[in-house]
């Protein structure tokens, strides 16, 4: 393909990329499936493979690019970040307007601009000649830190502007979804680190990650709301600004939440308005913001000190509540690691009575000083999560102790580890009660074998009642069982023996995930079974097989290791099957290599990864040492003294063009 023409056509990829990356993380609207838009990002890594020198920053392959650093370096703001002066009261609405109209000398009604006031971390992204060159954390307002690789990992915001703008300098919220967020904290419990405590530590904590690739896991969005220095941008009204945002498809929130409110009576109204509906929100707000609608106006009324005379925030009252730590408990989960849990009087937060709060680990309770018989403040993070905010040291009742987290498992009495580099102790007994109880509701649950019927609580009567032990127990229940136990009647019996007989078909990587490996989650299995492609390959895998798998390190190997070498694990998969588990292999692209192994070495035109997805997108599998069950060696310049041992082991070589033909 000519020079040119290879130009062409790199240009539309990135086009169309950029398009449908606007329509499925702003718009919420996905233009075309998954597979489709593989092929177009695959097309533009082989077009750029080939020809480097057409590579620019603002591709999207280069949104993770680079080593981690090993810190961040201070940037100036070049004009400062201003703070806005905040108020908890509906009165300061109008407090504020007769300050905008005195200053302003007039009676007229004052057209307000109202915007929700996001919960999450302020950023600057500054583009010149329309590419982004830099992101910046607010951080004191005149000075913050430069988060540039990590900023363009959220592929919500544009690499380069869809018009030619020397300069702009555009303002808004990095934030995450609680539904992220959920899912996030659930991923540290299950990696042993640290939970985040709500959505905007977490938004914060994924931004100053030094490894930007752990950025690009975390699902951030950005919303924009307002502009530092800019050149070649006219507008006369702040409203206008929105519409600038969309049409250079930087993402913003105005059309659906944000209004123009003409005098404070107006903007009291919006502010109920978005009080009572922020907890369907997907994302945390903790007020509104007010600003003065005409830019002439915004300039005339300047600033005062740090914060801008025509702009205002009203937040939200914070939905705490006060209550007593009646007990602390302690909870062991299916990897045996144990969590304190606040008992509490019950109390409403948000329109929700709250019994229960996390409060995480030793570590947290040290910090925060909590003991039984404390008065607290309690709020939910992320609108969801019931958390201790802070202990009324001046309430709390006399003789009272620091509260420890027993040296042995409260369930079973076996003495509890804690490794060096984790936050929680655990319990190491794999019949301890309580792990095989949550062990059981792990591989119940939708994301795992899906036994909709089987819920929590009857789990724990099958364990108490002593009909169910072991995940192959619950394809062993009788109807007479069921039927034995109280509240169970024949209708619901057969519901749950039905459901327990649909779940016997499932997929590979839901039933990894189902086994409750630790560390092992959701995204992890679906990695471990495309990797593998059957329940054979997995349990077979030696340490270079998982090493290869993507996002895999050697702590996680050596928990996969150690499980799928435990004589009761094999047990408990073979009887699995003996009940009648039907495993369901991935989906691939084509199976035209299906069962064949590959070694490659050498100096190839492509890179290894690449080529490694190129056959497992086939059915193949790519080992990286040679075997008698090795059928292929790929064999590139140098391939050294792997080619050397193909030859003795008469295993077919293939050069490149032979792969390219096959």
């Amino acid at each position: 393909m000519p020079k040119g023409s290879v130009e062409k056509k790199i240009h539309s990829l990135r086009e169309q990329i950029h398009k449908h990356d606007y329509a499925y993380y702003v718009e919420d609207r996905p233009t075309i499936s998954d597979y489709e838009y593989d092929q177009l990002y695959k097309e533009l890594e082989e077009l750029e493979a080939k020809h480097p020198d057409l590579v620019t920053p603002d591709s999207p392959t280069q949104r993770v690019s680079g080593k981690p650093a090993d810190k961040f370096h201070k940037k100036e703001h070049r004009i400062a970040m201003l703070s806005l002066q905040n108020s908890f009261d509906t009165e300061d609405i109008y407090t504020f307007d007769e300050r905008v109209k005195k200053f302003l000398a007039t009676d007229e009604e004052i057209e307000y601009y109202c915007e929700l006031k996001l919960d999450g971390l302020a950023i600057e992204l500054v583009y010149e000649d329309s590419q982004l060159v830099a992101a910046i954390t607010r951080g004191d307002g005149i000075t913050g830190e430069d988060v540039t690789q990590n900023v363009k990992t959220i592929k919500a915001i544009p690499l380069r502007l869809k018009e030619n703008i020397p300069l702009l300098e555009v303002r808004g919220e990095i934030v995450m979804r609680k539904q992220d967020f959920l899912a996030l904290n659930e991923w540290q419990s299950e990696k042993g680190l640290n939970e985040f405590a709500n959505p905007r530590n977490a938004a914060a904590g994924s931004i100053r990650q030094l490894d930007p690739s752990i950025t690009a896991r975390r699902n951030l969005i950005f919303y924009a709301y307002g502009v530092g220095l800019s050149e070649n941008i006219s507008i006369q009204q702040h409203s206008e600004l929105y519409e600038l945002f969309r049409k250079l498809q930087i993402p913003e929130i105005a059309n659906k939440y944000n209004q123009i409110c003409k005098g404070p009576a107006k903007v009291e109204e919006y502010y109920k308005w978005i009080e009572s509906i922020r907890h369907d929100l997907q994302f945390d707000i903790d007020g509104i913001v007010v600003k003065v609608n005409s830019i002439d106006l915004q300039n005339e009324l300047g600033f005062v000190a740090r914060n801008p005379r025509w702009a205002t925030a009203v937040k939200f009252t914070p939905e705490r509540s006060e209550t007593t730590i009646q007990d602390i408990v302690v909870q062991v989960g299916r990897t045996g690691a144990l969590t304190p849990v606040a008992v509490m009087e019950p109390v409403d937060v948000g329109g929700v009575t709250v019994t229960h709060a996390t409060l995480h680990n030793q570590d947290e309770i040290d910090r925060k000083d909590i003991r039984i018989g404390d008065r607290v403040v309690v709020h939910r993070a992320g609108d969801v999560i019931p958390e201790v905010v802070e202990v009324l040291i001046k309430k709390r009742p006399k003789k009272t102790e620091a509260f420890q987290i027993p040296k042995q498992c409260p369930i079973c009495q076996t003495e509890t580890i804690k490794e060096e580099e984790e936050v929680k102790s655990r319990c190491p007994n794999p019949l301890c009660e309580a792990r095989i109880k949550e062990g059981l509701k792990h591989f119940a649950s939708r994301r795992a074998m899906n036994i909709d019927k089987l819920g929590d609580k009857w789990i724990d009567t099958f364990v108490d009642k002593d009909l169910v032990h072991t995940f192959s127990d619950i394809y062993k229940i009788k109807k007479s069982d069921l039927l034995a136990l109280e509240r169970m009647g024949e209708k619901s019996a057969q519901n749950l023996l039905d459901s327990i007989q649909q779940s016997k078909n499932v997929d590979l990587a839901n039933f990894i995930f189902a086994l409750g490996i630790r560390f092992v989650g959701e995204q992890t299995a679906k990695n471990l079974a495309q990797k593998f492609q059957s329940l054979e390959m997995f349990l077979g895998a030696s340490e270079e097989d998982l090493l290869e798998v993507e996002d895999i390190g050697p702590k996680l190997v050596r928990s996969i290791l150690q499980t799928i070498s435990s004589k009761n694990f094999r047990q408990e998969i073979e009887e699995l099957l003996r009940v009648g588990i039907e495993i369901k292999k991935p989906e691939i692209a084509s199976s035209e290599l299906a069962g064949k192994t590959f070694v490659i070495t050498g100096t190839l035109p492509e890179e290894r990864g690449k080529i490694k997805k190129q056959i497992e997108s086939r059915g193949g599998k790519v080992s990286s040492s040679i075997s008698k069950k090795t059928h292929y060696l790929l064999a590139g310049e140098n391939a050294g003294s792997k080619l050397d041992k193909a030859k003795e082991l008469n295993i077919s070589i293939l050069s490149w063009e032979d792969f390219l033909k096959m």
